[in-house]
Formats: C-alpha cells, sequence, structure tokens
C-alpha cells in the first residue's frame, strides 16, 4: 500500500525509490517540524541506516506490514523461498562449487577444497601434493566457491612463464573463467595506465611480477584471491640477499585477502627454510622455526596440505570380477635408452664440427668477459645441440650463419663497435620455447661478427664446407638416429597398429619439420605443436589445440613437439614417449613425461630416449639419466625427477659443456663435474627428510566416498535450475522458448531492463548481462555437446532472474500465503527464519533456512524447507484459523534449532584457529624470549661500559615492544575470528497449511497413507538394504521425496529409495508432488521399492530404478500421480495402460 506518515511503525517494510532494497523499520519516531527519523535495516544487506524523512518522501513509499495475512500469492512466496535457497546453496549442497564446473574432481581434490581451504576464515594455504595431482582443478574449484559466496572477485594467477597458457586454457574449458594473460608488452603499450586495477582477473609471470618497475603498479592492488604456481620458486636462504622472487611473496601476501600457494616441491630439507617460506603466509605464525619442529612432532602444519602419489587413488570402481576397488592414479614409468652409434661420413661431420664448436669457444674464452665472446660461447653450444639434434637441424644453422655473414660482411666493422644488448640469463635460455630460441639465436650471430673481413670470408668458408658435408650425409639416408627412430616404430608395432599413439619430442623446429616429413613418407598420419603456433581453440586449424584434438580423436597416430607441448598440453590418450633428442634442462624431461603420466592415464608409460653413445653430449647425457634412474630406483620415489631442478638449476649441463667445448675441461674430468651434486644423499634430503613426516600418504577414502554421497543426495541439478529459470521468467517477464530435443534448452528474448538493474547493484561481481543471449540450456553435457551457453548459478542471467525473483516474493513474504495439504488433518503454521553466525571480524561464517511448523495440540517440529513442494497453494479461508495467531516459538526455536545451528559451526572454526593460535604464541613467544636476552645482553654490555651497547640495548628494547604489539594485535585478530554469533535471525515469511478440500472425496481417500502398511514397508526394506551391508537412513519424516537413503561404502553408490507398500499383491501406488518432482529430477540415484502382502507376509519386490519413466497418472484435483502394480506375476508387472484411477478398490500403503 501508498504510505502515509502514520503508517510507519516498528516492524514493518519498506520498498521505494530512496532505497536499492526492501528496508525494516527498527525505530520510528516523529520530530516537531514533521519529519521522521527512521531506523532501518537492509533486508538483503543487514546495513542500518538511520534516515530523516518528510511526509513528501514517506508518500513515495509502499509499506509491507508485517502482520500476516495469509492473502498472498502461493506461487510467488514458494519461488522466493527458493530464490533465496539457491542464493546460499553452498550451505545445503557440501560440493556446490563442482555441480555448476566442468570438472569430475578426484578424492584428494575434493578433500583439499572442501575438507581444508574452505574451512579457513581466509585461505592462506600451501598446498604441495606431488606433481600431476591436478593442482589447476583444485585452484579453479576455490576460484568458484569463493566466488560463489561473493569473496573473489579480483584474482591473480602468478605462475612461470611457459605455464601462463595451461592455466588460462584449464580455467576456461573447465570452469568458464575467463583469465587475461598479462605480459610486459601490454604493461609497455599502456604506459601510464595501471593494468593490474584495470583487470579483475590476471594471469602474468613470476619474473615479470617481480621486476622493480613493476611492483609499483602491483603494490597499488588489493585482490581478494592470489593463487602462485611452482611457489617454491619464491624461497629464499639467508645469510644470502633476499631474493626479488621472495620480495614479490612478501608483497602478495600483504595485498590479499585470500592466498593459495602451489608447489609439488615445498621445502629442500631444511627446515629453517621452510619455516621461511611459509612465512609467506603467515608471518606470526612461523615467525621462528620452532613452529615447523612442533607441526612436524604433531604431523600436521597450520594452512599446509601435502599428499604424495600413494594418496592419490580414484574412486572405487567395479572390476572385472565384480569387486570394487579404488585403483591408484599414477601408472608406472618405464624408461628406455635407445642408444645408437653414428660412424662414417657423420661421424666425421660430427667430428668437425666440434672441433669447429671448440675452435671458436676457445677463441671466445681468451677475451675473458667481453659481452661479444660470452655470444659466441652461447652460439656454439646451440650449434652442438642442433647437431645432437638431426643433421637437417645443424646444416640449417650453418647455412642461416654463412649467408649472415655474407649480408653483413660490408657492416662488420660498424657493428663490431655497436655496444651487444644485454645477454640472457643461461636460466632465462632453458625456459624458451624453440622460437624464441631462434631469435635469439640470429641477436647472437648478429653481435658476433668478427673484427675484419679476413676472418670473416675464412668463418664463411669453413660453413659452407660443413653445410656441403651435412647435405651430403642427410642424402646418403643413412644418418643412425633416424634409422634407429624407424626400427623402433617398426618394434613397437606402429606401422602394424594405426591407432597406437605416439608423442615424439624434440628441441628444434627444424627437426620438427625433418620428423614430421619422413614419417608422412613412410605411410604416418603426422601432427605437430610448435612455439610459432598460437593456441586457438580445438576448431581452428593450425593451432596447438586444433593438433592436440586430432590426435586426441585419433585423426594423427603420431604427434611431433617442440617444448611448447611440455606444458599446457594434456595426452592421456597416449602412453608412448619418444625423446628423440635429450633436453639439456633435465626438468624438461619432467616436464615432457607429464603430458602423458598424469592422472587420467590408465596404462603404464614407455619412455624411449634416443642417444648417440659414441658423442661426448650423448655420454653425458646418458650418465646423467642412468644416475638420476639409478636414485630414483634407490629410492623408490619418482619425485626424483619433481626435485632435480632443486638439485641441478636449469643450465647446468649447458654451462658444464660450455666449459668443454672452451677448453677449460678436460674428458676425464667433464662426468665428474656434471654428476659432481647428483649423489643419492641430497635427493634423500629432499624426498624423504623428516618433514616429509607431515605429508599424507593415505585418504580417508570411505569418509570422501561418503561426503560424495551426501553432495550427490543434495546437489542443485540441471531439472532444478531449469524449473527456476522457467517459473522465475514469467515474473519479469522473459519470454522463453523452450527448444524440443535438446536438454533444458531454451532461448531467451532480448534481456529486458528490469534484469539489467541488477548489474548496478553494490554487490553485484559477476560480469554483466547480455543484452541477447544465444541458445542456453542448465545441462553441462548439452551445453557443451551443442555449443550452448550454459547457465548455472553463478551465470550474470541466472543471477539477475534469482535476485528478480526474491525482491518480487518481498511483498508476499510479509503477507503470508495458504496452502492445502493430503497429508494434514488440521491446520498449521510453518515460519521460515533466516539465520547467520557471524564471526568478531564480521564476516558470515554460515547463513541457513529453517522451517518451524506450528501445531494447535503439540510443540513445534523443524521441517525441510523445501517441504512446500507437496502442498498446493489456496486462497485464504473466510474465517482464519487460530493457528496463525500463535506467537512465533522464540525459546524453541532457539534450543532446538539455533543453539545447535551455532555450537556445529564454533567446533568447525575452534578446531583450525585453535590451531593456528598456538603456532602464533609458540613462534612470537620464542621471539620474544630471544629479544629479552638481546637486552639482558645489551643491558651487560652497558654496565661494562663496551662501546655500542647503548644503541644495541635501544634497538632491542624497540625490537621487543614491537613483538609485543604484533602479538597482541594478532591475539585479538584470532580472537574474533573465534567468537561468533548469531545474527540476522529473523522471520522472513510464513505459511498457513489446510487441510485438503477433497481430502474425504472417495477417490482421494485411498491416497492417504496407511500408516501401518507404511511402517511394514519401511521395515522390510531398511533390513534388506542393511543385509546388503550398506549405510542406511530413514529419512521419511523429513519430506525430502524420498524415504530413505542406502550408501554402499564399497562402490559408493547412492540410492534415493521411496518406499511404498501394498496390503494385497495388486494395487495402486502414488506418488505426491515432491516425489514426482525427486523422481524426474534424480534419475541417477532415484528408486522404487515395492513391497506388497504387507497385511500378511510381505514381499519386496524387484526394485525399480528410474521410475519418472513409467507414465505416471494425475489426479488432477489433488495433484498427486498413480501408477497400478501387479505382484501376481513374475516379475511384478507395473501396468502402463492401467484403468482410471478410483475403479480398483485396492488399499494403497
Amino acid at each position: 500500500m501508498t504510505a502515509s506518515s502514520d503508517s510507519i511503525h516498528e516492524g514493518c517494510i519498506v520498498t521505494g525509490s530512496l532505497f536499492n532494497e526492501p528496508m525494516r523499520v527498527e525505530t520510528a519516531r516523529t520530530s516537531n517540524d514533521g519529519t521522521w527519523t527512521v531506523g532501518l535495516v537492509g533486508m538483503h544487506t543487514e546495513r542500518f541506516r538511520k534516515v530523516t524523512l518528510t511526509n513528501q518522501d514517506i508518500k513515495g513509499l509502499t509499506i509491507l506490514d508485517s502482520g500476516f495475512t495469509f492473502d498472498g500469492d502461493g506461487h510467488l512466496l514458494r519461488l522466493g523461498l527458493q530464490a533465496y535457497s539457491l542464493g546460499i546453496a553452498w550451505e545445503f549442497d557440501p560440493y556446490f562449487g563442482l555441480s555448476i564446473s566442468r570438472v569430475d574432481p578426484l578424492p584428494h581434490q575434493l578433500e583439499a577444497i572442501y575438507d581444508y581451504l574452505l574451512k579457513l576464515a581466509r585461505v592462506r594455504f600451501l598446498l604441495a601434493d606431488d606433481a600431476g595431482a591436478g593442482k589447476t582443478i583444485m585452484a579453479g574449484l576455490l576460484i568458484r566457491e569463493l566466488q560463489l559466496r561473493g569473496l573473489a572477485e579480483r584474482i591473480l594467477i602468478v605462475c612461470p612463464a611457459n605455464l601462463s597458457f595451461q592455466w588460462q586454457r584449464e580455467l576456461k574449458e573447465k570452469f568458464d573463467e575467463k583469465f587475461l594473460v598479462l605480459k610486459g608488452g601490454d604493461i609497455r603499450d599502456q604506459f601510464g595506465v595501471n593494468q593490474w586495477l584495470e583487470q579483475k582477473k590476471v594471469i602474468t609471470s613470476l619474473d615479470l611480477a617481480k621486476r622493480t618497475e613493476i611492483l609499483p603498479g602491483l603494490r597499488q592492488v588489493h585482490w581478494d584471491l592470489i593463487i602462485v604456481d611452482e611457489a617454491h620458486r619464491m624461497s629464499w636462504t639467508p645469510p644470502a640477499r633476499k631474493t626479488a622472487r621472495y620480495a614479490l611473496g612478501e608483497l602478495l601476501r600483504d595485498t590479499s585477502d585470500n592466498i593459495l600457494l602451489l608447489t609439488a616441491t615445498p621445502h629442500k630439507g631444511d627446515p629453517a627454510n621452510f619455516s621461511l617460506f611459509l612465512q609467506l603466509l603467515d608471518s606470526d605464525a612461523y615467525a621462528d622455526v620452532r613452529s615447523i619442529h612442533e607441526a612436524m612432532e604433531r604431523r600436521r602444519a597450520p594452512f599446509y596440505l601435502r599428499r604424495t602419489k600413494e594418496a592419490m587413488v580414484y574412486f572405487p570402481e567395479r572390476r572385472t570380477d565384480g569387486t570394487w576397488a579404488a585403483e591408484k592414479i599414477f601408472t608406472k614409468r618405464i624408461p628406455h635408452t635407445v642408444d645408437f652409434l653414428i660412424d662414417g661420413p657423420e661421424f666425421d661431420l660430427y667430428r668437425e664440427i666440434t672441433r669447429f664448436v671448440k675452435r671458436q669457444s676457445a677463441k671466445a674464452a681468451a677475451q675473458g668477459d667481453d659481452p661479444r665472446a660470452r655470444a659466441v660461447g652461447f652460439l656454439m653450444s646451440l650449434y652442438q645441440r642442433r647437431l645432437a639434434s638431426s643433421t637437417y637441424a645443424m646444416r640449417h644453422s650453418l647455412e642461416n650463419r654463412a649467408r649472415r655473414l655474407e649480408e653483413g660482411i660490408k657492416k662488420a666493422q660498424e657493428l663490431a663497435r655497436l655496444a651487444p644488448p644485454d645477454l640472457p640469463d643461461p636460466e632465462e635460455i632453458e625456459e624458451m620455447e624453440e622460437n624464441e630460441r631462434e631469435r635469439l639465436e640470429e641477436m647472437l650471430e648478429a653481435i658476433t661478427l668478427a673484427g675484419n673481413a679476413e676472418q670473416i670470408r675464412e668463418e664463411i668458408a669453413e660453413l659452407r664446407g660443413l653445410a656441403k658435408q651435412a647435405q651430403a650425409v642427410e642424402g646418403s639416408d643413412a644418418e643412425a638416429k633416424l634409422s634407429k627412430l624407424k626400427d623402433l616404430l617398426h618394434q613397437e608395432g606402429f606401422f602394424d597398429h594405426p591407432e597406437q599413439r605416439l608423442l615424439l619430442f624434440t628441441e628444434f623446429k627444424d627437426t620438427l619439420d625433418y620428423l614430421t616429413q619422413n614419417l608422412k613418407t613412410w605411410g604416418f598420419k603426422v601432427g605437430c605443436i610448435h612455439g610459432g603456433m598460437k593456441p586457438g581453440s580445438r576448431d581452428e586449424s593450425g593451432t596447438r589445440l586444433y593438433s592436440e584434438q586430432q590426435f586426441r580423436e585419433g585423426a594423427i597416430q603420431v604427434l611431433v613437439a617442440t617444448e611448447a607441448a611440455g606444458e599446457g598440453i594434456n595426452l592421456q590418450v597416449c602412453n608412448i614417449l619418444f625423446n628423440y633428442d635429450i633436453p639439456w634442462n633435465p626438468n624438461r624431461l619432467e616436464q615432457r613425461m607429464g603430458r602423458i603420466h598424469r592422472y587420467g592415464q590408465r596404462k603404464d608409460c614407455l619412455i624411449f630416449n634416443f642417444v648417440a653413445t659414441n658423442t661426448i653430449e650423448g655420454r653425458v647425457l646418458q650418465r646423467l639419466l642412468e644416475k638420476l634412474q639409478e636414485i630414483r630406483d634407490a629410492l623408490d620415489d619418482d619425485a626424483v625427477f619433481n626435485v632435480v631442478g632443486e638439485v641441478l638449476p636449469a643450465a647446468h649441463v649447458e654451462r658444464v659443456l660450455r666449459d668443454y667445448y672452451s677448453g677449460k675441461l678436460g674428458d676425464a674430468d667433464l662426468e665428474e663435474r656434471l654428476l659432481e651434486n647428483v649423489d643419492e644423499g641430497r635427493f634423500r634430503a629432499i624426498c624423504q627428510n623428516a618433514l616429509e613426516g607431515l605429508a599424507a600418504k593415505k585418504l580417508n577414502l570411505e569418509m570422501l566416498i561418503e561426503r560424495r554421497a551426501r553432495a550427490q543426495e543434495h546437489r542443485v541439478v540441471p531439472e532444478t535450475i531449469a524449473r527456476f529459470i522457467r517459473e522465475a521468467s514469467e515474473y519479469v517477464p522473459l519470454k522463453l522458448k523452450i527448444i524440443e530435443g535438446l536438454l533444458h534448452t531454451f532461448e531467451p528474448a532480448r534481456t529486458p531492463p528490469a534484469l539489467k538493474r541488477y548489474e548496478r547493484e553494490p554487490d553485484w561481481k559477476l560480469p554483466s548481462l547480455a543484452l541477447k543471449y544465444p541458445r542456453c540450456s542448465t545441462d553441462r553435457e548439452a551445453a557443451e555437446t551443442h555449443n550452448l551457453e550454459w547457465v548455472t548459478p553463478g551465470h550474470p542471467l541466472f543471477e539477475a532472474l534469482r535476485r528478480h525473483a526474491y525482491n518480487k516474493a518481498a511483498e508476499v513474504f510479509g503477507k503470508g500465503s495458504c496452502f492445502y495439504s493430503l497429508q494434514h488433518e488440521k491446520p498449521s503454521r510453518i515460519d521460515f527464519y533466516r539465520a547467520r553466525v557471524v564471526d568478531g571480524l564480521g564476516h558470515i561464517v554460515h547463513e541457513r533456512l529453517f522451517a518451524a511448523e506450528l501445531i494447535s495440540d503439540g510443540e513445534p517440529r523443524l521441517r525441510e524447507p523445501n517441504m512446500l513442494g507437496n502442498f498446493s497453494p489456496a486462497e485464504p479461508p473466510e474465517q482464519i484459523p487460530a493457528i496463525a495467531a500463535v506467537p512465533e516459538p522464540s525459546e524453541w526455536l532457539h534450543k532446538s534449532a539455533l543453539q545447535p545451528f551455532l555450537e556445529e559451526t564454533r567446533e568447525e572454526r575452534l578446531a583450525e584457529v585453535q590451531r593456528i593460535v598456538e603456532h602464533v604464541e609458540l613462534s612470537l613467544t620464542e621471539l620474544l624470549q630471544r629479544a629479552d636476552e638481546e637486552i639482558g645482553k645489551a643491558n651487560e654490555d652497558k654496565e661494562r661500559g663496551i662501546a655500542g651497547a647503548d644503541g644495541r640495548l635501544a634497538q632491542a628494547e624497540n625490537r621487543h615492544a614491537e613483538l609485543l604489539v604484533r602479538r597482541e594485535r594478532r591475539r585479538q585478530e584470532l580472537e574474533r575470528q573465534r567468537s561468533l554469533s548469531l545474527q540476522a535471525v529473523e522471520r522472513i515469511a510464513s505459511v498457513l497449511v489446510l487441510p485438503h478440500p477433497e481430502r474425504e472425496a472417495p477417490d482421494v481417500r485411498r491416497m492417504r497413507p496407511n500408516m501401518e502398511t507404511e511402517a511394514t514397508a519401511m521395515q522390510v526394506v531398511m533390513e534388506h538394504e542393511q543385509a546388503q551391508g550398506r549405510q542406511v537412513y530413514d529419512v521419511h519424516e523429513k519430506n525430502l521425496g524420498y524415504d530413505v537413503t542406502s550408501l554402499d561404502l564399497n562402490s559408493g553408490e547412492l540410492r534415493l529409495i521411496e518406499v511404498k507398500g501394498l496390503s494385497a499383491a495388486t494395487g495402486t501406488i502414488l506418488l505426491t508432488p515432491n516425489e514426482r518432482r525427486v523422481a524426474e529430477d534424480r534419475r541417477d540415484c532415484y528408486w522404487l521399492y515395492v513391497v506388497t502382502n504387507c497385511a500378511t507376509h510381505p514381499i519386496m519386490q524387484e526394485p525399480i530404478k528410474d521410475p519418472a519413466r513409467f507414465p505416471w497418472q494425475e489426479v488432477t484435483k489433488v495433484a498427486h500421480y498413480w501408477l497400478e502394480v501387479n505382484a501376481m506375476t513374475q516379475p511384478m508387472q507395473v501396468r502402463e495402460d492401467s484403468p482410471p484411477y478410483g475403479s480398483s478398490s485396492k488399499e494403497a500403503r
């Protein structure tokens, strides 16, 4: 109603253009000048406002009186309650973010997100699982869950440059999250604009973010969530100077609400170093190394989770013998050395080029640290790598070098005087893709022109001679390595089995071209991936993703790849990998193997490494691989390959061989220098250190199976979302064209302004609504298969419809509604309450919707909020039943619902906070004791008159004071985190439930359950399920749409069982609207169990899965559904051509 000044009063709800949400009046008083001072609380935000209103202002408001008249639209009230529930869906669906993502996660992934990360007051966490655990999936699930809670809008992902594409791609494909990869060029091109502020979802590289010119812009931004991949690269070991990467880590820690660090190598076996690294999460809890030692004793550390490969298993799967087992995720990795000898002209070529390389390298080394000389050293080692790769690649380099020298001979003197550009660090070179390395080669050649024309001509002649020699080797078709490749392809059956796929790696694009040409000549279907290709899409020919998709689908048998495929490409469809040349950076080997040896791979992986054993490079690399394999076998741990980068720098092999080429090392010293740090002890110190006692080697799989089943039971399914969208769109209105033949698919008309306005609300954290959406589906599979817009909670269109339905229902909530029920003999009232548990920092920890049913002659009962689905909206009776005026059962509600809710939340929160409290106290108290000792020592020195004691005393006292303040500040913060209270407890709606007026009609009376028959049937079903060894719960009183949940803990199979009892062998079974709805929505796990002959000798018939497939007949006037059953035949028949209901006098249930 339109307001007048005398209609404003405490408890009423007001809406209008003055407010962006419905407001509840808490206080109202008038002033002498006729204005009103009103205290208001937002119905959505719970924010309090004190407002002065004139009579004119009040006339523009609409007053929704809080006195319930129960004459509101029941359909809209039910829709509004559903809209509210879907806004907090994660509260009742434990894996809600998962149900609206394109992933099927594994047990360890669910455990990390839902048992660890989301239980924290704020996420500050190091997830340190073994490599290949699916870190992007876990990070994506965290992003999705925090977004759904309104806690993550600004998100930054920091990773090594070569992983940025993988992150961008997987987040888009699996979670439909669009992130921008921000590179140095993007920042330079937008000079004067802070790109970190402009973009809300950013991926950037660790080494870009750490730069001094980048940090000021980054420091201006506060992020909701930061994720750092390969976070161990930020570690720092004093007394060395603090690294730029560690300083970046401190900045990220201090400018984010939530931070997740990811690494497979969290420590170097050193507790002090690990403690320093963990300070990037919490500088107080790990302020002293004692905190780590305490964690090691307790075998659990705050903010830290590490699971080894042994702990990673699939959910149970049925074996061929009928038993169920949880198979390990990681298969075996079986390496083979493919050794061969080069001889004849090929060996002569190798010898001549090696002489050339050594001569040039020695000449460069003699010039000391001159940049041009270093460039020559780089270039020569690059030539030797190309020679080891293929004669073809070597010849191309020789010819290119000769051509460029001829072109540059006239400019040689001028170029010699120019200062060469800064050379990249050797470690950076090892991170480059081959197209970047080719550009580097061009640059090196440009700055290594000899100082005089005569030298240039001599080098050109030598290069031409070597190139001619290389071409002769190619022309002879006798290259040993290529011949070995063909032999191995025959040996492994690739010629005979075109369905068998092969991933073939090389370091160089020239070798890739050479191999592709030869493989095609041999009759293979060949594809390739190299650094010159853009990522693209699966449908875009000539891109990386297109080649990957072709390989997955079997359109190509052999995929030839450079390091561009070493990260970001997942090829579990293949289990055989050939390393045609061995990368000089051992980390690259692990990255290559990780393309096929990862979760999803069901076969053992065969790795073949090609090595020319009579070349220096071949012998060196073979010995290194053998040594690593020996250590791996001794430790029985594949992690040896994951941590090789912690023992050997990326450019170690490169440096050793360059020293050899320049004459600094002889043949006898080469192996010793190469392997000087590659010893079992160093690897054991990292892989099997006492710190690994913090790693979990086994999951509580039974608990995870049970939790997954609970999530399956409560999952928000596409059918529910589609039904909600259809009903909510009518209240906008938004016209939907339903597309027949495609699951839950529709095409919406243009987005109306009534929905667009929600994107302007302050708490809107989603992308803007499109003016017009294409065809949409709420079903993931349909959307993916037919390239449709997938609309789920978290999609802008769904969220706008949800908010609109909730706002539309506000007036009806204030009035209440009436419903008819077949189950009720007397009128009752159901009150719906919203309640929140909030911590001392003002953060909402949990929010729930409760339904309390009041009856005239008994104690109130808690009900499921969705029970209105069983009732039919009705007009209010002429005389409102007395139950409508019964006072709210505040005391009972607090005792039966609110207090248990608070205690459950408190128990969960306190356990985690207490662990942090103990470590903060331990660490900071230890530092205070040290400061005390420093004060005491300085005082003694001062008394003895030692110079400088006054200064040291002042410093120690200041340090002590700072630590006291820091400890007190942290104590207060933690105390607030564990101080929980109930807030925003409010009765948001009420309904009257009336006995259905058709309840006593003859054909309806049969529908009412016979309690004795029902109890008998329930007992039979419960005993049957328990006898099968299942975990069984009776939930029939909750009105969930089924009576029993039954879980097989071996297989993880969940059954939602609706029990129907017949007193005789034949009869009619009926479904309530709720039962019918759940049967249609949960076809994957909904079962009908019929027990016949309940009056004499009960017999449980064969259970029926997906009973919704039968043609249930509707009794329109009461919206129930029936089906004829005949157990006189074997097996039991369900009649599909039943006579009209009511013609049979058989008793149901």
